[in-house]
């Protein structure tokens, strides 16, 4: 990258926000290829001039997205993201599962039956039901913190 003012940990900074462009060599756009403000390797930097040029500019979306890297629905998808959500929006959703894809609501409401016949059971024992009758295994602690959860949903106060 010539031309470039290298700053020390940028790269590191932008891995642990999850913001490193994968492929900041596909960024084209003179802004980040002659200055030394832009950064190709910043993502959010990227999708948030993509997407002003879009809005702004009135560049096409083609255009946009062939100057940025990015496909057309990429356009769209930082467009609407950026609308609904502002600059936050545009940071890449963490990785890994949403929610608790192991322990289903079916199986926390056989988990407080089982607690209901037998109070005295530890989260380790509740683990070892639910690998024999489901056959997944979950750490007694994520048993414990399900738990929790159920019982504060089911003590908050109903609305309507």
């Amino acid at each position: 990258m010539t031309g470039r003012v290298e700053w020390d940990g940028k790269v590191e900074a932008l891995q642990q926000s999850r913001t490193l462009n994968p492929r900041p060599e596909a960024v084209a756009d003179p802004l980040f290829v002659a200055g030394e403000f832009f950064d190709p390797r910043d993502l959010l930097q990227v999708k948030y001039e993509m997407v002003r040029q879009v809005e702004v500019e009135q560049v096409s979306v083609a255009v946009a997205a062939a100057a940025f890297g990015f496909s057309r629905q990429s356009v769209y998808t930082a467009r609407a993201a950026l609308a609904g959500g502002g600059m936050a929006a545009l940071l890449p959703g963490k990785p890994g599962p949403k929610g608790g894809h192991k322990l289903t609501e079916p199986v926390i409401d056989r988990l407080l039956e089982t607690l209901e016949a037998d109070p005295d059971l530890t989260s380790t024992e509740l683990a070892a039901v639910v690998a024999e009758q489901y056959g997944v295994r979950v750490h007694p602690r994520s048993v414990e913190r399900a738990l929790a959860r159920r019982r504060v949903a089911e003590e908050a106060p109903k609305s309507g």
